[in-house]
Order: C-alpha cells, then structure tokens, then sequence
C-alpha cells in the first residue's frame, strides 16, 4: 500500500469545488494507495492525472517511497499552464516527499 499524501495547494483547490465534485475526490486518496498507476501518464510515468469531470488532479507518483504526492487541479483551459509547473518543480516535489517519508519512517 501507497501512502497518499495531499499538498497544500490541492487541498486549496478542492475546497473551492462544488460537493458532488468534493465527494468523488475523497474517494480517490483510497484508490491510489491501493493502485498508484491507475490513471492516465503524462509524458513521465511518475506523472499522472485523474479526470473528475471538465476537472484534472495531478499527482506524482514514488515507488522508492511508497509515496502518492497529490499536487494540484486544474481545467481543460488550465491544463497546459500546470503540467508545465509540475514538470519544472519535480525536484522540489521530490524533496518534499522525501521530507514526508522520513517523518513518517
């Protein structure tokens, strides 16, 4: 099992969804700790989106931690915009994760 862990900014995120939207994304930290890869790659395999509706939830996956890092949100106009931002933070997300695993251990 992956432990699935939300940044900041995606709980933000979240928050500003209508409930039926804020619903199905609580049900999915389950589904990534049991299953990591379930979604759609985006260029990395690390990298990963899920679709709720006209919306996206980025994550990064770390096998070497056992670690699921859910970073942001965002729409179909957006989508570009963050992907770009996840790919040119991958280091700082890394570390992040890194930090969070060695609390945890």
């Amino acid at each position: 099992m992956f432990r699935v862990i939300a940044t900041e900014t995606y709980l933000n995120e979240i928050e500003k969804l209508p409930k039926d939207y804020q619903d199905i994304a609580e049900k999915i930290p389950k589904k990534l700790a049991e299953n990591p890869l379930l979604w759609s790659p985006l260029g990395y395999p690390f990298l990963r989106e899920k679709r709720i509706k006209e919306k996206r939830i980025y994550y990064l996956v770390y096998p070497d931690l056992q670690l699921v890092l859910l970073v942001a949100m965002s729409g179909k106009k957006d989508q570009q915009v963050t992907i770009e931002h996840i790919k040119n933070h991958l280091e700082a997300y890394k570390e992040v994760a890194r930090n969070i695993s060695m609390q945890v251990s």
